[in-house]
Formats: structure tokens, C-alpha cells, sequence
């Protein structure tokens, strides 16, 4: 049942939800591969540079890289071992990307190594130089840099933080269980985010399927915290950033602007979680938690996962044949990138692992047919575009008409017109191209 009243944004669409499988397992720790691969870049910038050597045996969260300037975060290792090698290995993006290749100590008892606490009074260039060298990223699945994402410029101001617990893509339940065992972290995570950003009060949305974890949050909240939380409507794409903004505060983000041109930030419920679990200890982010799911997976779960677990071992573990594996996408299936190998690391920003057998992916996709122009997908844009006439000009390679004309640059890829076309035309796979070469022309 529909409760009245509750806040959404126009447009959108609704896939099914598929999380009953998930939502529903407490989070458990995954056990560590033989070989970890650790990607130097798991985040916007440049990768970040290594600190350690080949052979060097190494404590887990011990620093493996540090930054490479701004745009750049730490990473640590995820278990006690040994560094076999530093060299390139396969990445989601199919290119070859550095790497460190961490072999784990069988017998080692994987305690974490002690770090600098920073304490919750610091100053905010302390907190966010602290988050930096946590190596926190959005987990949402952006992997953001957060350090560099909560600064703010000079002569703007926030008004509102928001925090994201909406989690709308279907399968995952991540953020979900998140909120149900890690509500202390959240709010612990939440007093070094308004010390940071300076803002006066937080929202923190969280979609009206997930009732339980709203009144949790709600029934925990400490008297000194100035949160609120707020239930939205299921609808997707919910929880991108613009939505949650429109929904929660009734302001539209104008077209090539972002959410603290009016006067908001948006922030994962995860992302605060860590930052709250991490910061107090001085520790980095060595694991993230993962939902492992779909069709193609004996032991479905929310799992405790270390960063560079192997995909071909994470799938082997929670019991899938790989004869029978269709495709596998790396987040939701609506935002998520499919895999072309199953050699590649889980990163910072995976969220999930949904994997869909032959049987599966067959029922959900047809064979593409012309454009019959019936206004499905402008009826679902969140942003307000023409996904039709974007196709169109796609199909014909007018890039910078696409960008100038039809504002292809604020499209956020959320596959809402991709899902309704009765045509089963890969829209928002042919607007991802556009934007690589707009931004290649540009850069040229």
C-alpha cells in the first residue's frame, strides 16, 4: 500500500524490484582470495602512486598508494600478505589498468593495522584530508573522491545535506542492510560530514519499501543530531542526486550546474557509514559491502567483500556455473556495466553482483527494431530530454549536435529509456559512446 504524500520527482519509470532474495540476509564476511588485485585507480583522477615494492610483506590497512594530487585517494591492503607483483591488470573498462597484486598469508589472523584516529572536533580541512587518505569514494557507484566532493568553494554555501538511502536500482540491497546494522556508524558518519561542509541540518531519504529501516534510523537518532528522515515514493531513478534534490527540497539543479549551486550536497548512505566506521580508528577502506545476486547465483547475499577479490572467485564461491552465466553486471542492472571477463577485481565502487543465466537475460531482451516514435522515453526521462531524437542522431554519428542541441551532456545514463522502448534500442548504451567522443573532441 502507497502511503499519501509521499515526496518523488516527475517522470521515471518501474522496473521490478527483484530484491526479496536479498533484502532480507544479514551482511557476512567473504572469505579472502589466494590473490587479491588491487587497481590504483578506483576513482576519478589520476591513479594513485604505489608506496610499496614487489616482495614487500605488508599488514592489512596498511597503505599500498598514496594520492596523486586532489582528484586522487589511498588505497590499502586488503588482507596481510605479500606484494608479488606491481603491473597492469584487466579492468571493467576493458583496458589493462596498474595494479597491485597482493597474495594473502593463509595462516594470518587479518587484523587490521592501527592508524591516526581524527577525532570529531578536527577542523574541517583535517576531517577531509582524513577521508582522502581512507581512500573513501562514493560507494553508490560513482567512487567519487568524498574528500574532494564535500569541500566547499569559495563564496558557496550549503543549506542542506542529503543523504541517500533510497538505493532504487533493483537487485541490490546494500544500502538497505547498511542502514538495519550499521545505524551507529551512519549517525557517527554524519557528525564529521556537517563539521566538514559547515551545513546546518541533514535529510536523509530513504525509499517507502524499506519502512523498517526509516523507523530503525528514526528510533536511534541521537537528540544533537539535526536529521531528519524522510520517506519517498518508489520510483526510479530515485536516488540519483538531482532527483533526491527535487523530491526532498523542490529545487530543480539547472543544466551544467551542480547540487551546491543550490544549495545542497548529496551524499551515499554507505559512504557515511564507512566514514563513520573508519575515521574514529584512523583506518582505510580495505572491504565494502557488496550484494551478490540474480538468477545465475546458488548463494545469493549481502556480503563484507575485501577490494581486488578476483570476480571468477567471488562467483565460484556463492555457487555459480559459469556454462550457464549469460551476463554479469558489475551495480544494477539499470546503471551497472556488464562484464566482458570475469578476470577483473571488485572495486571501491561496486555496489553488486548481479549475475543472469542464458534463460534469464533471453526473456528481458528482443532483437532492436526501428524507432516507432511513440514518446515512451520522453514520457520517462527524469531530466527532461529527447532520448528519441538523441538515437536518432546518435545512429548518425552528429555528436555535437547531440551536445549542443539536444543537451546531451546532462543525461546521468540512468537506462529509464532504454527500459521502456518497445523497440529494445540500446539508448543509453549509444548516448555513453556520444559522451566518450564529445568529451575526446573536446579535450582535443
Amino acid at each position: 500500500m502507497r502511503l499519501p504524500g509521499l515526496k518523488s520527482f516527475r517522470h521515471g519509470v518501474h522496473p521490478p524490484e527483484a530484491k526479496e532474495r536479498t533484502s532480507g540476509l544479514p551482511i557476512r564476511q567473504f572469505p579472502f582470495a589466494p590473490l587479491l588485485v588491487v587497481p590504483l585507480s578506483q576513482h576519478a583522477g589520476r591513479p594513485a602512486i604505489p608506496v610499496v615494492r614487489e616482495g614487500q610483506e605488508v599488514a592489512r590497512g596498511e597503505p599500498l598508494a598514496r594520492p596523486d594530487g586532489d582528484l586522487s585517494v589511498a588505497m590499502h591492503a586488503p588482507a596481510s600478505g605479500v606484494v608479488r607483483r606491481i603491473a597492469l591488470a584487466p579492468s571493467i573498462s576493458g583496458r589493462m589498468a596498474p595494479a597491485v597484486h597482493l597474495a594473502p598469508f593463509p595462516g594470518s589472523t587479518q587484523e587490521v593495522a592501527p592508524g591516526r584516529p581524527c577525532p570529531l572536533d578536527a577542523a574541517p580541512e583535517e576531517i577531509l584530508r582524513a577521508i582522502q587518505e581512507a581512500g573513501i569514494v562514493g560507494l553508490g557507484g560513482a567512487a567519487f573522491p568524498t574528500h574532494f566532493k564535500l569541500r566547499v568553494p569559495a563564496g558557496k554555501s550549503i543549506d542542506t545535506l542529503i543523504v541517500n538511502g533510497a538505493e532504487c536500482e533493483p537487485y541490490l540491497t546494500t544500502d538497505y542492510r547498511v542502514m538495519l546494522e550499521q545505524r551507529e556508524d551512519i549517525f557517527t558518519g554524519l557528525r564529521y560530514l556537517l563539521r566538514a561542509t559547515g551545513a546546518p541540518r541533514v535529510i536523509l531519504g530513504v525509499e517507502e519499501n524499506k519502512p523498517d529501516a526509516a523507523a530503525h534510523l528514526r528510533a536511534g537518532l541521537p537528540a544533537d543530531l539535526p536529521v531528519s528522515v524522510e520517506l519517498l515514493r518508489v520510483k526510479y531513478p530515485q536516488g540519483a542526486e538531482k532527483m533526491l534534490i527535487a523530491a526532498l527540497l523542490g529545487r530543480e539543479v539547472p543544466s551544467g550546474k551542480l547540487p551546491i549551486d543550490v544549495h545542497a550536497l548529496v551524499i551515499n548512505v554507505a559512504t557515511t557509514a564507512e566514514i563513520g566506521r573508519l575515521l574514529p580508528l584512523g583506518r582505510g577502506i580495505q572491504e565494502r559491502v557488496v550484494t551478490v545476486t540474480g538468477p545465475a547465483v546458488l548463494k545469493p547475499g549481502n556480503y563484507r567483500i575485501p577490494i581486488g577479490t578476483p570476480l571468477r572467485f567471488l562467483l565460484e564461491h556463492v555457487g555459480v556455473e559459469e556454462a550457464r552465466i549469460n551476463r554479469v553486471f558489475l551495480g544494477g542492472p539499470m546503471m551497472g556495466q556488464a562484464v566482458s571477463s570475469l578476470d577483473i577485481p571488485l572495486t571501491k565502487g561496486t555496489s553488486g553482483v548481479v549475475a543472469f543465466t542464458d534463460e534469464a537475460a533471453r526473456s528481458s531482451h528482443a532483437g532492436v527494431q526501428p524507432c516507432i516514435r511513440c514518446g515512451r522515453c520522453l514520457d520517462a526521462c527524469p531530466m527532461f530530454l529527447d532520448p528519441s531524437r538523441l538515437g536518432l542522431l546518435a545512429a548518425a554519428q552528429e555528436w555535437e549536435r547531440m551536445a549542443s542541441e539536444q543537451h546531451l551532456m546532462d543525461c546521468f545514463e540512468c537506462g529509464s529509456c532504454s527500459f521502456v522502448c518497445p523497440a529494445h534500442i540500446p539508448l543509453v548504451q549509444r548516448f555513453r559512446v556520444a559522451k566518450t567522443m564529445v568529451r575526446k573532441r573536446g579535450a582535443a
